[in-house]
């Protein structure tokens, strides 16, 4: 059987329903990997070293990524049990939470000890929430969509986190530029985690409208239901989750060195001006969301395998330009630097909103995608603004860092090489998927 194209009326609802959840959630990440990078050491661990201090910030960065895999086996579970649409809810609101009450926290001058504990709880709670958000957005996209449009479809959850990024590090630049420094680490850092109660609030009522997806639907009055859904998954496809997992660890590095280490380390070693950062970020992800779509699109035409294992090849070579020019000083050098890095990242992450899902069967697919997902994200995520810091730290050069980057860049290529192409595969049936 054939896979069924979703009524073309329904095209607008599922972009905006799919792309305003992954924005929202991102912005929330993203704002408080921007405080990690530019407050926390000073407000929740002031009593160590500047440089302990953004270690300790960043190590509380990490705790959501640890977190994503634990919310994608949960999430998946219900998800692939009960439906997507539920799932995303729920992965919204549980964000959102969290993201909130970090813009409540006392600080380590308030209470001590308490507040980085608080943090960390906090912190748990986003990643937690973020683990069953992508899996659900991008197979709300990937199950509706025509035949042979799967990853213009999914394109549409992989631009939330370019409008997440920019909006997140607009509120900073915003905040930064008119409030005194005093002001700022006093309460201006709050205003972005404040401010996401109203986007939840949005994007909560945009999901209510949605249906469930036909594929979904489809396989629920054709097939028993999963048991452990997570199991299934290890015990049918578990070259296919290992493989995945590699190959998307890439993605992860390359963002999160891109737009938080690179933040984090220009300011505070290059010493230069955090709102140049900031800009310079913002034009780069702005790109990065324009060309997301542009290459998912390009998958459906040669397969997602040609364009991943692209990107893989471009990052390697770019991962020692990338610090070069930052090293410049030069806002249009650190732009192009950024840039292409994060061009790297979109030919990666924008045929990966089709290529997960499509590597594994409906009946666990919402937990097969977002372990693979979220499971890379604890390296590329969680680790990597870690190690760097200590990587420039203990060497005094980037080019450790550059050599890392490239190194995972190799990893990514050969687990995509070993991947089967998926662009041309039926939704509806499991057809050589266990192997």
């Amino acid at each position: 059987m054939t896979e069924t194209a979703a009524p073309q009326v329904r095209a607008g609802r599922i972009a905006v329903a799919s792309f305003i959840g992954t924005a929202i959630e991102f912005y929330d990440f993203y704002i408080y990997g921007t405080a990690a990078a530019l407050v926390f050491g000073k407000l929740f661990f002031p009593t160590v070293s500047p440089l302990a201090g953004t270690l300790a910030a960043f190590a509380t960065f990490g705790v959501g990524f640890v977190a994503r895999p634990v919310g994608a086996v949960v999430f998946g579970h219900f998800g692939d049990r009960i439906g997507r649409k539920t799932m995303l809810i729920t992965s919204l609101l549980v964000m959102g939470t969290g993201t909130v009450a970090i813009g409540l926290l006392p600080t380590y001058g308030a209470i001590g000890i308490g507040a980085p504990i608080l943090l960390v709880i906090c912190r748990f709670l986003q990643g937690f929430g973020l683990g069953g958000e992508w899996g659900g957005a991008v197979l709300l996209a990937t199950e509706y969509a025509p035949k042979g449009r799967r990853g213009l479809w999914s394109s549409f959850p992989q631009i939330g986190p370019a409008i997440g990024f920019v909006i997140a590090s607009g509120s900073f630049l915003l905040l930064s530029g008119t409030l005194s420094d005093a002001d700022f680490e006093g309460w201006g850092w709050r205003v972005p985690f404040l401010a996401s109660a109203v986007l939840v609030v949005v994007g909560y009522y945009i999901r209510m409208k949605i249906a469930e997806t036909p594929v979904f639907e489809k396989a629920m009055r054709e097939q028993e239901k999963a048991k452990a859904p997570i199991v299934e998954v290890v015990k049918r496809q578990p070259k296919t989750l290992l493989l995945a997992t590699g190959a998307f660890i890439l993605a992860h590095t390359l963002f999160y060195t891109i737009t938080t280490f690179s933040l984090s380390y220009g300011t505070t070693e290059l010493k230069l001006s955090r709102n140049m950062l900031l800009i310079c970020a913002m034009v780069a992800a702005t790109v990065m969301g324009i060309a997301t779509p542009l290459l998912a699109v390009y998958s459906d035409r040669v397969g997602r395998r040609r364009v991943c294992i692209a990107a893989s090849v471009l990052a390697a070579v770019w991962a020692f330009p990338l610090f070069a020019l930052i090293h410049t000083g030069n806002p249009l050098l650190i732009g192009v630097s950024l840039s292409v890095g994060l061009i790297a990242f979109a030919a990666l992450f924008g045929p990966m909103g089709a290529f997960l899902p499509e590597l594994f069967a409906t009946r666990y697919r919402y937990t097969g995608a977002s372990v693979a997902y979220n499971a890379s994200s604890i390296v590329g995520g969680g680790i990597t603004p870690l190690l760097a810091t200590q990587l420039i730290a203990s060497t005094g050069s980037s080019v450790p860092v550059s050599l890392y980057l490239a190194g995972i860049a190799v990893i990514c290529g050969l687990c995509v090489y070993f991947l089967r192409e998926t662009y041309t595969v039926d939704l509806t049936t499991d057809a050589g998927l266990h192997r």
